[in-house]
């Protein structure tokens, strides 16, 4: 079972691909879905989300790393309501990551290229 606590099927090899290039994000960072389609020759920051929330090893996958270009939240397991963003923004936190007074990782969190 998955975080999300919804059965599980194996990854596709776009879904691996996207899981790959995420493990390039050291705790106390993030990137953006866009840096990873980019990463991977994707094309798709939408993909990317898609991919994520599919996400059946978290946080060993951590795709609480991940946020929108502009450095807000984003969804977390496909979720965008106010609990499932709490918790994203609770584990990076955790890890260090700075937000601005906006609510927004600050630049320095982000590596826009992996």
């Amino acid at each position: 079972m998955s975080p999300t606590n919804q059965p599980t099927k194996a990854p596709t090899a776009f879904q691996r691909r996207v899981f790959e290039a995420l493990a390039n994000v050291p705790r106390g960072k993030t990137t953006t879905y866009g840096a990873i389609a980019d990463a991977i020759s994707c094309g798709s920051a939408q993909a990317i989300g898609q991919a994520l929330r599919r996400n059946p090893d978290a946080p060993r996958i951590p795709c609480h790393r991940v946020v929108r270009n502009d450095g807000s939240i984003g969804g977390f397991f496909g979720e965008n309501d106010p609990f499932a963003t709490a918790k994203k923004r609770a584990l990076l936190k955790a890890e260090g990551v700075a937000f601005d007074a906006s609510g927004r990782v600050e630049a320095a969190f982000i590596l826009r290229q992996l």
